[in-house]
């Protein structure tokens, strides 16, 4: 390098040189063009973003901290005490709201430490937790993030921003929502009180178990309400909601324990709680989940998920009423499921207990147990064809191709059944060529035991229904079969007073010293009315209707309502909430209804349920005011504001108040000593009917106190008929159950009398003709005391005590025209009643095989009348009357010789 003069000077004037000079310009020109450039594009950038940003601001929902409420909260069923006994919960929705001061401090402080620690100091966003998420990010490659968001962030996640982020969204929507829940979170904080940020966090969050809020997870973690959690459990509970899955302290409690330390540590650190109180909660790490692990046992072995018959028929009247309130099917649906509300039932604790109880007792059932089995087989062919087999399927199959007549699903043990099935599913398969394997097998099998039973209880004053059992068994699920409510069975016998008694007495044609001959009957048509009880020693006689109900007489049923009429008989029984009468429908082309004589046994088209039988006979247990049956009194939402007020009682007056007393009287004799003895308990009065179907399908037992009334069906699932064996008496079972579980109700109550009304007095009357007694029938021993309603009191003497000229031959009040006359006392045949003499006319077969018509008597005089001598061969008739009349004395001396 040429550092002298000549040097220098060569140097200047190369750099003067024009060329360099033009370059060096350019350059300084293309850095100030970049340079520009580049502000420009900042520029730009910065203006963008600043549109962008506002863009999506503008774009961001208008909020404020009422409309933060996450979506979805369980309804809550409480009993009659106030004790919750159910949740409806559909998915996403198993939430109970609680207030700041429901949640223990402990918790409180726990969800702060475990989820954002600098809560009560930052605006909303966690600038610093942002930074060290950043940092962590970057320093994995990506490969791990930790979580910035703050709790009121989170609540916006839970409450506002819950279905904006969707799986599958791009980078800048993702980009757009984050940027939209930071801005809202500085405006919440801005606006909203610490606090209520963090109350209304805690009754959003997802605590994992299906529980969303911190009391429905202290509910299910360890029975009990956030305020009572200690600071072990508090800490269990905050510590999930990081991850609900991975830290649930059931499923994976040693990742719970984990950051449950954690959170501890950090509670300490930040001055939540002591160093003594840090020490307490780690010494109980191993007692809190055990304690979790007892209580979720509790629960798995109570039927978690299976609710109670009641609560069933709960969640259907209530749905009901809120579609009549005026919300379709769907939103009624969503209501109780998700809609937060408050249910509060008639249930009475105490006696639900009770008939729970004997339910469960093997005792009062019968001595063989059967099982019903319910199938369904689908089998998915090589080329993914699906065959589907049902038991009615399985029912012709065995009938048709194994020769098994008799078959009819119920079986003597599970064993026989799953044998049975297993026969069944490999025949179908080889039928169909196929292979059996886990992919191509479906089969649903169920067996439950039989004979079934139901039961409910109700207060008749009031209308709530106390208690109901819908079957005996485990119960498999939420809104089963629910026999006690949607079961419909034939009533029997127990319709004898509903269906043809009562509504006769009622009308004022008939009285309970109203008489029938208890002879064969048949319906129109020609079939007979079946007779049961010809050892009861009533069958042939003349017999009341007070004897017809309290030994449950069927031809006595049957007649007397030919005698009123069976509209008369319908009209009163469609007061008395029966839902699934019909007055007429076409079935297969024939025509079905029930305004007809078979009525009065109870041969309905449809049957009834035992919730309506027993509401219909709290109505004479009730003075004839029928009450409709409640099984709660209101609905609230989660503030309490009603939204289904059930308070006031539905009622309507369908008998007398005498007539309600008269019944009532008569059934008392059911229970004391005709039918129904088996049900009878000391130390109350009862009244009671019993009920069987034909071919003893079904066995009821209907009655009531002064302070409850109830029914209990007994039959099997499939109605087949039922064992009356001395062995296995499965007619019982319903008495039997009912006076386990009565009596047990019972047991403190005060002895009452059936309240008598003024309307009601005696008056003495003749046993054979229901009216008046006269001198006569005291001296046959026929007269006797019987309760009428002042304004129906018969008004005329009793007809059937004679004393006068007697037809020698026919032992009747004799005519001018009888030859053969005697003065006698004699008592008279009850005449038929002229509805009553086409049911009364019988065939019978004489010696030859001849059909010889049996008349029914329908006169008390005799028959030697004008018409009996208009017969040309009246002569020859009278001379074989006198033979007769001759053959039978002869006969009779001789046996008088022969005794002496």
């Amino acid at each position: 390098m040429d550092y002298g003069k000549r040097g220098i000077k060569n140097k200047a004037k190369d750099i003067n040189a024009y060329g360099s000079k033009i370059t060096r310009k350019f350059s300084q020109l293309v850095v100030k063009l970049a340079i520009g450039a580049i502000a420009f594009l900042i520029v730009c950038l910065v203006a963008g973003g600043i549109g962008l940003f506002k863009s999506i601001i503008a774009n961001t929902p208008v909020i404020n901290v009422d409309t933060m409420i996450a979506v979805g909260q369980a309804s809550m069923v409480f009993d009659a005490a106030g004790n919750e006994i159910d949740q409806y919960v559909s998915m996403n929705s198993n939430r109970i709201e609680v207030d700041w001061d429901e949640i223990s401090p402990y918790l409180r402080d726990a969800f702060v430490a475990a989820e954002d620690e600098r809560f009560y100091q930052h605006n909303g966003i966690d600038y610093r937790a942002i930074i060290r998420s950043g940092y962590q990010f970057i320093k994995t490659g990506g490969q791990e993030t930790q979580g910035a968001s703050t709790i009121t962030q989170q609540l916006l996640k839970n409450t506002i921003f819950t279905d904006w982020m969707e799986e599958g969204d791009n980078m800048v929507r993702k980009i757009k929502r984050k940027l939209q829940e930071q801005y809202l979170a500085i405006e919440v904080t801005k606006k909203t009180e610490k606090e209520e940020v963090l109350l209304r966090y805690m009754n959003a969050v997802n605590c994992g178990q299906n529980t969303l809020g911190v009391e429905s997870a202290s509910q299910r973690y360890f029975g009990k309400s956030a305020i009572d959690l200690t600071l072990s459990e508090s800490a269990v509970i905050a510590s999930i909601t990081q991850n609900p899955s991975g830290y649930n302290p059931i499923t994976h409690p040693e990742k719970n324990v984990l950051r449950r330390e954690s959170t501890l540590k950090t509670m300490k650190r930040i001055g939540f709680i002591t160093e003594e109180e840090y020490d307490e909660a780690m010494a109980d790490t191993e007692d809190v989940y055990e304690r979790i692990g007892f209580h979720n046992t509790q629960l798995l072995q109570t039927d978690l998920g299976v609710s109670s018959y009641f609560s069933d028929a709960v969640y259907e009247v209530v749905r009901d009423d809120l579609i009549a309130a005026g919300n379709d099917k769907a939103e009624a649906e969503r209501l109780l499921n998700s809609g937060g509300l408050r249910i509060y039932t008639t249930m009475d604790p105490d006696i639900q207990r009770i008939m729970n109880e004997e339910f469960q007792n093997p005792d009062n059932y019968s001595s063989e147990v059967h099982w019903y089995l319910n199938y369904a087989l689908t089998i998915t062919d090589d080329d993914g064809e699906q065959h589907n087999y049902s038991k009615e399927m399985m029912t012709k199959w065995f009938k048709e191709v194994q020769g098994q007549t008799n078959f009819n699903l119920i079986f003597d043990d599970q064993e026989s059944a799953y044998a049975a099935a297993d026969l069944y599913r490999e025949a179908m398969y080889a039928e169909l060529g196929v292979e059996e394997t886990d992919d191509n097998l479906l089969e649903a099998i169920t067996l439950t035991p039989q004979p079934q039973v139901a039961m409910a209880i109700e207060d008749p004053h009031t209308g709530y229904v106390v208690a109901m059992v819908g079957g005996r068994g485990a119960k498999e699920g939420r809104r089963t079969l629910n026999r006690a409510t949607d079961a419909l069975r034939s009533p029997g016998s127990t319709f004898k007073v509903l269906g043809s008694f009562a509504p006769a007495v009622d009308a004022g044609r008939k009285s309970l010293a109203s008489t029938y001959n208890d002879l064969p009957f048949n319906y129109t048509g020609g079939r007979a009315v079946k007779n049961w009880y010809t050892g009861y020693g009533t069958y042939g006689t003349i017999c009341s209707i007070r004897q017809a109900i309290v030994w449950s007489l069927n031809i006595i049923a049957v007649k007397n309502l030919t005698v009123v009429g069976p509209q008369l008989a319908y009209n009163y029984c469609a007061q008395l909430g029966f839902t699934s009468l019909t007055d007429g429908v076409v079935i297969n082309g024939e025509i079905y209804g029930d305004v007809n004589q078979t009525l009065a046994l109870g041969g309905l088209t449809y049957g009834v349920s035992p919730y309506e039988l027993n509401a219909a006979y709290c109505s004479l247990a009730n003075g004839g005011v029928y009450v409709k049956p409640r099984l709660y009194t209101k609905v609230t939402d989660a503030d309490g504001n009603i939204i289904l007020d059930n308070t006031i009682p539905e009622e309507r007056r369908v008998f007398r108040e005498s007539t309600a007393y008269l019944m009532t009287d008569a059934m008392r004799e059911v229970v004391t000593r005709g039918t129904g003895t088996a049900a009878a308990f000391s130390g109350m009065n009862i009244a009671g009917k019993t009920g069987t179907s034909s071919k003893n399908k079904d066995f009821w037992f209907v009655g009531y106190t002064p302070y409850y009334s109830a029914a209990t069906w007994t039959g099997y699932d499939n109605a087949i008929e039922m064992s009356t064996s001395s062995a296995n008496r499965e007619q019982d079972i319903s008495k039997k159950m009912w006076k386990a579980i009565m009596s047990r109700v019972h047991e403190n109550l005060e002895n009452q009398a059936f309240e008598r009304p003024d309307s009601v007095v005696d008056v003495e009357i003749c046993s054979k003709s229901g009216l008046l007694a006269t001198d006569l029938c005291r001296q046959f021993g026929c007269a006797v005391k019987e309760m009428f309603d002042k304004d129906f009191v018969p008004e005329e003497s009793c007809n059937l005590h004679y004393s006068g000229a007697v037809c020698v031959y026919s032992n009747r009040v004799a005519t001018p025209q009888c030859p053969f006359v005697t003065e006698r006392v004699i008592e008279l045949p009850l005449p038929e009643e002229e509805a009553l003499i086409e049911g009364s006319t019988q065939i019978i077969q004489d010696e030859n095989g001849n059909d010889v018509y049996v008349q029914p008597i329908t006169s008390v005089y005799c028959m030697h009348n004008e018409e009996f001598f208009a017969d040309p061969n009246y002569e020859q008739v009278l001379q074989n009357q006198q033979w007769e009349m001759e053959a039978a004395a002869a006969a009779a001396a001789a046996a008088a010789a022969q005794g002496e």
